[in-house]
């Protein structure tokens, strides 16, 4: 084989393979923060979605958070630690809000809202900013540390709540089965 053919078969193999990549990892997956809120966002949203309002009561055992009150403990968690950072939570939030909003358009309203939320919050913060200090918690940190903890726990939730999905027959958007 000629060197020049040798060269462009393996831009030809690189490029295939770096298409190939893009299509299997969805839009967001190692893009920073921006990416994976986006990512965990869609999901988050697609899943409450897809899920039949008679489910959003449904819980696996007595005692533990129902489907409607994991998607608002996620909504309340996201307005409190964008309140440790300095943003207003809103009015119309209510305190018992993850034990008293139940309907799948009011949670999903709710979700939504506080994704959002974090979303414009974070892309309004300054480099700078972001290493300011926050207390939280009886502890120190940052807060960007706070957008860390955000994106953590939804996505922590995101697989409490496929679990929840699964069991009652629900298949996430994104899977094949």
């Amino acid at each position: 084989m000629h060197t020049w053919w040798k060269k462009f078969f393996c831009i030809g193999l690189l490029l295939s393979a770096s298409v190939s990549l893009a299509q299997k990892y969805p839009e967001g997956i190692w893009q920073g923060y921006e990416g994976e809120w986006k990512h965990v966002s869609q999901q988050l949203i697609a899943l409450a979605e897809a899920t039949p309002a008679e489910k959003f009561a449904w819980r696996p055992a007595a005692g533990v958070r129902s489907t409607s009150e994991v998607y608002m403990h996620i909504a309340m968690a996201n307005f409190y630690l964008l309140s440790v950072t300095g943003a207003k939570v809103p009015t119309d939030l209510k305190e018992h809000a993850e034990k008293t909003v139940m309907s799948k358009a009011d949670v999903i309203s709710w979700l939504k809202r506080s994704l959002e939320a974090v979303k414009e919050a974070h892309l309004a913060e300054k480099k700078v900013d972001l290493q300011r200090k926050v207390h939280v918690a009886d502890r120190d940190a940052t807060v960007d540390g706070m957008y860390l903890r955000m994106l953590v726990h939804a996505n922590e939730h995101m697989g409490q709540l496929v679990a929840y999905a699964r069991m009652t027959g629900v298949v996430p958007p994104w899977a094949k089965n």
